[in-house]
């Protein structure tokens, strides 16, 4: 026969099994033992905490013929059957990959089909937050008025996709992460019946690193027996078996961040790195154990149970806590936890992880809070140790560059260039676009032998006006209106160039001495 695996060899039988949803189990023994049996179950949680495995035995419990304290018996022949997985009665759908419309269509038709054997017939559709909106409204009459015979239970990782429509027609069921102590006790169940000797620590270990998942655990588990078969399995062979480091280790680089000690860390990540350790379960890890000598620093009295270690542990954790500041672990703990959410995704996991060390020791590279209070520190420990910190030398002030001196005014202006200047907006006034534009948005200068100059923007202006058919133009315009031959000079600045330190605006200029005058 062939190998099956823990999950599934020791999937619970009776509700009295099912460990860490006490909630749950205990309401759905009670309506079936009051025959309140509902027509429509949404079981929502995290992987592996039972919703599959509780939505069977409700399955079984409400076909049995002889349930026993809202159980099933688990030797009627509908309970055989059911767990045969031969029963018509139990209609188990993936909707990961049955999320068509058609198949939500297919159930409905099949609905008005009464049970050949057994009181109900029970369709349990699992993921189903993967339906497509038409297969939601396919289903959505039916769910909300089946037949009495029929009991639906939807079960889901991700219950926010649920429309709000089909959420009203359920009972919603939460299923929480399970516990470590009860994954570490049920582990500790399962090895005395497989006769596997196993440490307590190994087993907590195991899950620990599950994060709340029974079925994690047992896959876990699992691997470690296989790779270790025949032998005890210990503390040190589940680390082996996972990629996992020593809390030993943690205390080591601890020690090393601490000291600033640049070339240690990387020493210590190198023999981490040639041990095979897998980096992103390292950086998770050292950020627990991290969490774990704050809370050993912060907190009064018992707390083995909060931070679920022994009072070996506990006891160099506060050791090691002693001497440092809180705000100093908050900011190992928010430096780690920004590192573990990017290296999840990172190609080169190792590098992450030595610029990261290197940013601990050098706290001179922030600037937040946490990291200035740290640089206090370590101006203060060189201090205590007479360790004289040289003062930043002076950098000499480079010597003020000469300013670009304004162009002096003019004694005199020549009273033709007065009359232009005075008259502008007229003169251009007859020209045509976009010459006109261009022209009033001109400023008029004075150059070498009393020569008009008109200054224009640098770009589209310019090259307009520096055309020779356009510069002419203006020169014959300026001609016409004198009465008298005239030369011009047109020439651009830079947009955003200061004007007055090139040349003089004389519309400024013939104002003021209007104003003068009066």
């Amino acid at each position: 026969m062939s190998y099956t695996a823990l999950y599934r060899k020791f999937r619970p039988d009776i509700f009295g099994d099912v460990k860490g949803q006490d909630h749950i189990v205990t309401t759905l023994r009670n309506q079936i033992k009051a025959d309140r049996i509902g027509h429509a179950y949404l079981f929502t949680g995290t992987r592996g905490t039972g919703k599959t495995t509780i939505a069977k035995l409700f399955a079984k419990a409400v076909n049995c013929e002889n349930p026993v304290d809202g159980s099933p018996c688990g030797c009627c022949r509908s309970c055989q059957t059911i767990a045969a997985g031969a029963s018509v009665n139990v209609i188990e759908m993936d909707a990961a990959s049955n999320n068509s419309v058609d198949d939500i269509r297919e159930i409905v038709d099949e609905v008005s089909y009464s049970p050949v054997e057994g009181k109900y017939k029970v369709y349990i559709i699992d993921e189903v937050h993967m339906l497509s909106t038409s297969a939601f409204n396919a289903l959505l009459k039916t769910l909300e008025e089946p037949p009495s015979y029929v009991i639906f239970i939807l079960a889901t990782t991700e219950v926010h996709k649920i429309p709000i429509t089909i959420l009203s027609r359920c009972q919603r069921y939460d299923f929480r992460r399970i516990t470590i102590e009860t994954i570490s006790n049920r582990l500790r169940e399962l090895m005395d019946k497989e006769s596997v000797l196993a440490e307590e620590r190994a087993l907590k270990y195991i899950a620990k690193t599950a994060d709340g998942s029974m079925r994690d655990a047992l896959s876990l588990l699992d691997q470690c027996i296989a790779f270790h078969f025949g032998e005890e399995l210990t503390y040190d062979k589940v680390l082996n078996v996972l990629g996992a480091v020593d809390t030993e280790v943690f205390a080591r680089l601890l020690d090393l961040m601490e000291a600033r000690d640049v070339s240690g860390c990387i020493s210590l990540l190198e023999e981490v790195v040639m041990q095979g350790r897998e980096l992103t379960q390292f950086v998770s890890d050292i950020t627990w154990y991290l969490r774990n000598l704050l809370l050993a620093k912060t907190s009064e009295g018992n707390i083995e149970d909060v931070i679920d270690v022994s009072s070996d542990n506990l006891a160099r954790l506060k050791a090691s806590a002693e001497p440092m500041e809180t705000e100093e672990i908050m900011r190992y703990i928010r430096i780690f936890s920004e590192l573990s959410g990017q290296i999840k995704y990172a190609t080169q996991k190792r590098i992450l992880i030595e610029m990261t060390l290197i940013k601990i020791c050098r706290p001179a590279m922030e600037t937040s809070n946490d990291a200035v209070v740290a640089r206090i520190k370590d101006l203060e420990q060189k201090i205590e140790k007479g360790i004289v910190q040289a003062a930043p030398a002076i950098v000499p002030v480079p010597e003020a560059t000469p300013t670009v001196p304004k162009v002096e005014i003019p004694k005199a202006i020549p009273e033709d260039i007065r009359k232009i200047v005075s008259n502008w907006a007229g003169i251009v006034s007859g020209t045509g676009q976009p010459l006109r534009t261009h022209l009033k948005n001109a400023r008029l200068s004075l150059g070498g032998d009393n020569q008009l100059i008109v200054v224009v923007e640098d770009g589209v202006a310019s090259d307009c006006l520096k055309s020779e058919a356009h510069h002419k133009y203006v020169e014959e315009l300026i001609s016409n209106f004198l009465q008298k031959e005239a030369c011009v000079q047109i020439q651009s600045i830079a947009k955003g160039s200061p004007f007055e330190e090139n040349y003089i605006d004389l519309a400024k200029v013939i104002n003021m001495d209007v104003e003068i005058e009066e």
